[in-house]
């Protein structure tokens, strides 16, 4: 893809943030209708069905919703496990609008949890905060990726870390520039990326926090607004 097409215009960026909107929209509908003793696929085909009624003309990508080990599957497809006390649950979310994709990604507690889940919950969060302070035009995508690598590394779960920070996104979910450890493209004005560091640990859980961002001379325009602090329901 060029450059050109990686730098999007401003009408482009209104049908991304319109996606974005709807996503914020349905996140919160979901903290109110998602319960214990429900299956991840009803969790999932509500969230597609809230995306669809409030303006959605198609969905970014197969929604994920995966709960308590299986949240260790980055892509892993909704199935009939039931969402037990003590779960964390993982939802992967966009909407499609004139054309254009938005793409979320927020990890909750069902009940409570542990102190390793909430330990690793928060080494993800510094990692998902600090690179969204790190991104503004001019910046090599590697050295982005770098600073939530390096966070999660030090944690001491850098082996967990399998993916990517971030890529691009527009009239598809996966576009350039790629946000990884080997990518020496360079982040420009109006660009629009995600930035979504994981931790996934084998037999245990997962967690991933995604935003999706305009990128800027002075930073990014965020346009995900989703509480990203553990929420426990």
């Amino acid at each position: 893809m060029n450059k050109s097409n990686m730098v999007k215009t401003e009408k482009e960026i209104e049908s991304i943030s319109k996606a974005a909107e709807i996503g914020d929209a349905c996140f919160e509908h979901i903290l109110e209708f998602i319960k214990i003793g429900m299956t991840e696929k009803a969790v999932a085909d509500e969230i597609e069905r809230f995306l669809f009624s409030h303006g959605a003309t198609g969905l970014a990508f197969d929604t994920i919703c995966v709960s308590g080990e299986r949240t260790n599957l980055p892509h892993g497809e909704p199935s009939d496990k039931i969402i037990e006390f003590g779960d964390f649950v993982t939802m992967d979310l966009g909407a499609i609008v004139d054309g254009y994709c938005g793409d979320m990604t927020r990890t909750i507690a069902m009940g409570s949890v542990t102190e390793e889940q909430k330990k690793v919950y928060e080494v993800v969060l510094k990692a998902q905060t600090e690179a969204c302070k790190a991104i503004k035009s001019g910046v090599k995508c590697f050295d982005v990726d770098k600073v939530a690598r390096d966070i999660i590394t030090e944690a001491g779960f850098g082996d967990y870390f399998i993916h990517g920070l971030g890529h691009g996104v527009g009239t598809l979910v996966h576009e350039s520039p790629t946000l990884n450890s080997k990518s020496d493209e360079i982040l420009a004005e109006n660009m629009v990326v995600t930035i979504e560091p994981g931790i996934y640990i084998p037999n245990k859980f997962g967690v991933r926090i995604e935003d999706l961002a305009i990128v800027t001379s002075f930073g990014i325009i965020n346009k995900v607004k989703s509480k990203k602090e553990l929420i426990i329901l």
